[in-house]
């Protein structure tokens, strides 16, 4: 897709030596003088085909990374809402909600009353009484006692079991990379949509080129029409 990044000898040119992006995609060349690209109007037909080549490919991985946003769109929430609930099972053992306290950190929580702390204390190690999804419209009840670990769909039915802390610092490293790539995504996509209008605008100063080119030529053989009709007509007769 960089082999015109150089002028027009860029389709011998090294393709590391194009710039690209932080993920790699290439940059699009800017046409600043339109010569630099095409030196008679032979040239015109093969660049814009070469150029539309590049719009075509620029689109390709454009529609695929918004595919790829969707699906982070529907994967993050899912990752988020295994992790709070997570976090909550591991305030809900015993020694669960200590340990979470001291693990947050905050100064704010030193300021907590004794009967916080009791409170506390009174919920650790009791059963969870609680309602989970069968389908889209069917729940059922269930009784979580009490654990130290948890299972984990991992994705290609492959489910298995981590102890609750391996389990939150798991799902906390995939929300951040899920975030990440997301970000990336959404940069990647703002990429393209300016490389996608550098190569259409490359595109209409060829194409405006060409018919510039068009014109001289016409007024270049209506001019020479003239003057040959005229040296004709200047010719004495017999």
């Amino acid at each position: 897709m960089a082999a015109l990044a150089g002028g027009k000898d860029a389709a011998t040119s090294n393709p590391k030596d194009v710039a690209t992006n932080p993920r790699g995609i290439p940059q699009a060349p800017f046409v600043d003088k339109v010569e630099d690209y095409v030196t008679s109007r032979e040239d015109v037909e093969p660049t814009l085909r070469r150029f539309q080549e590049m719009i075509s490919k620029y689109q390709f991985m454009e529609q695929n990374l918004q595919r790829r946003v969707a699906g982070l769109d529907e994967k993050l929430p899912d990752i988020q809402k295994t992790l709070d609930t997570v976090r909550f099972l591991q305030t809900r053992r015993p020694g669960g909600a200590k340990l979470a306290r001291v693990s947050g950190n905050d100064d704010e929580d030193s300021g907590e009353s004794d009967e916080d702390d009791e409170d506390d204390e009174g919920d650790e190690g009791e059963a969870i009484e609680t309602t989970f999804e069968l389908n889209d419209t069917l729940y059922a009840k269930a009784t979580i006692p009490p654990t130290d670990e948890v299972h984990l769909w991992l994705g290609a039915n492959v489910m298995l079991s981590y102890p609750i802390d391996e389990a939150q610092q798991l799902l906390e490293q995939k929300l951040r990379a899920a975030q990440t790539s997301r970000r990336n995504c959404e940069e990647d996509l703002e990429f393209l949509r300016e490389q996608i209008t550098t190569m259409e605008v490359a595109i209409a100063r060829v194409y405006n080129w060409d018919v510039v080119q068009k014109r001289k030529e016409k007024t270049a053989a209506e001019a020479a029409q003239g003057s040959s009709s005229k040296s004709g007509a200047d010719e004495p007769d017999g």
